[in-house]
C-alpha cells in the first residue's frame, strides 16, 4: 500500500448479498488479532453503505474506503479490541 498500511489478510465478498456480507466481514475480523489490518472487497451499492457501518458499530476503525474502478470497493480495517 502506497501510505505505508500493511494489509495482514483479506476477504473477498463480492460473491455474497446482504447481510451475509457483513457476516462474512465479520468472521474474517475475528480471526485477526488486535491491530491487524483486514482488506475487504465488496460490491457497490448495499454493502458500500452498511459493511462499512456494522464494522464501526463493533468498535473497529476504518482506515479507508476506496472505489477499485470496477463496481467494487476495498474497506480497510483496522481490528480493535474488547
Amino acid at each position: 500500500m502506497p501510505d505505508g498500511i500493511i494489509i495482514d489478510a483479506a476477504v473477498d465478498i463480492t460473491d455474497v448479498v446482504c447481510p451475509v456480507t457483513f457476516v462474512k466481514a465479520k468472521v474474517a475480523l475475528d480471526e485477526l488479532d488486535d491491530g491487524q489490518v483486514l482488506s475487504i472487497r465488496m460490491n457497490d451499492g448495499e454493502p458500500v453503505q452498511n459493511v462499512p457501518r456494522s464494522v464501526k458499530d463493533e468498535g473497529h476503525r476504518i482506515l479507508r474506503l476506496s472505489d477499485n474502478g470496477d463496481g467494487t470497493y476495498s474497506l480497510i480495517v483496522r481490528k480493535h479490541g474488547d
